[in-house]
């Protein structure tokens, strides 16, 4: 375990019922109001209005950002970052999914930086200032209600690409698990290969030492595992909703990654993927996360199989690390198949005439992976493996 500081400054609000706590957080920042949401799902189930009149109840002056993208695009967050300057806006509210939340955050640095934000993205600058920025989340998957993190898509560039910066902390985040009740279930299987993939981002790392850690991971996994399938029979039960909300945002808050650093080469292959063909992030990464995995086997054959053994309850008896480090990457094939995800690129319509396309795509900044360096060569091949 490598020396660390930890931060976290998001004041976390869970539970049924919590939405009413706008009244009480939002006056503490300001009253003009930027609501950031994405395609109207909102508005179907009663959130949209249930928001509004908490802020009017305040006193709140709102203006709206809609129709923020599944991928969400650099002209969007132009868009709201005019809005912020023209309408001088004290706080961002982001209502919605992680591509909400990430775009409002893209929004919040940018309305303080006088030049384009993409600057961040591309490592030209590094954001100073933020506006406040606060979420209420629909959508368990991506963890960015209390991250750092946000990904943005230049559909100008057709790059996809990861940034952070400590001013993009929300300042609170409200996870009421009766608002994912009409998540769909493809939509809510995409959530759960992406948090599921956040944790196996960590887990797959250099480092000595990490038991406390590793055994984090393995026991988020083993609860995804256990609940899915109840959850995915039962999209409105309260308590398998709310032990999904609370695995997404424990995945990527922080906590599990403590004097270590994860992987992240499948997060920056699959990033390639979606630029070019806009496809669902966790439908990408339950494609190519297994395949990652199986073309870095040999790295560390026993930490493959400590995953196998606890998280898969792979029998190690008479077989050699390898052996049951592979049969842990079927299981979680194998899980994933079982509640629907996709598997291969051709499950999209995806062949090979981009792949060299997307593994330049992934290099923009290098080679990648702290599990294993990987180089553009390596790319194409767990392309060619996912076909």
């Amino acid at each position: 375990m490598k020396a660390f500081e930890f931060y976290n400054p998001t004041k976390l609000i869970f539970g049924k019922g919590q939405l009413d706590t706008l009244k009480r957080e939002v006056p503490n920042y300001g009253n003009k109001v930027l609501l950031v949401y994405g395609g109207g799902s909102i508005k179907r189930n009663g959130l949209y209005d249930n928001v509004l009149s908490l802020l009017n109840e305040v006193g709140a002056e709102v203006s709206e950002l809609a129709g923020v993208e599944p991928n969400p695009r650099l002209s969007t967050v132009h868009k709201g970052v005019d809005i912020c300057r023209e309408q001088n806006i004290d706080l961002i509210l982001a209502v919605g999914g992680g591509s909400v939340i990430d775009c409002a955050k893209a929004i919040a640095v940018g309305a303080k930086y006088e030049g384009d934000m993409w600057d961040f993205v591309e490592r030209k600058a590094a954001p100073k200032a933020a506006l406040p920025l606060a979420t209420v989340l629909t959508i368990a998957a991506t963890g960015s209600e209390m991250n750092a993190g946000s990904v943005i898509t230049n559909e100008v560039t057709q790059e996809k690409m990861g940034w952070g910066s400590a001013y993009a902390y929300p300042v609170f985040s409200i996870l009421d698990p009766v608002y994912t009740y009409s998540l769909p279930k493809d939509q809510t299987v995409y959530g759960m290969v992406d948090m599921m993939s956040h944790v196996l981002e960590h887990y797959f790392h250099p480092e000595s030492n990490t038991p406390v850690q590793d055994g984090f991971c393995e026991a988020i996994l083993r609860t995804v595992i256990e609940t899915a399938p109840l959850l995915l029979n039962d999209l409105e039960n309260y308590e398998y909703r709310s032990t999904i909300m609370y695995s997404g945002t424990m995945a990527l808050n922080g906590i599990l990654n403590m004097g270590l650093g994860g992987d992240w080469a499948t997060h920056n292959i699959e990033h390639a993927v979606s630029a070019v063909y806009d496809i669902p992030h966790g439908g990408g990464l339950a494609i190519l996360f297994p395949n990652w995995m199986k073309y870095n086997l040999s790295v560390d054959p026993e930490r493959f199989k400590r995953l196998a053994v606890n998280v898969f309850n792979v029998d190690p008896a008479g077989k050699t690390d390898e052996q049951v480090g592979e049969e842990g990457i079927e299981a979680l094939r194998e899980f994933w198949n079982s509640i629907d995800a996709p598997n291969r690129l051709a499950d999209y319509g995806i062949d090979d005439s981009q792949i060299e396309v997307m593994a330049e795509k992934s290099v923009r900044f290098g080679p990648f992976g702290n599990f294993k360096k990987l180089n553009k060569e390596d790319v194409i091949e767990i392309y060619k493996m996912s076909l």
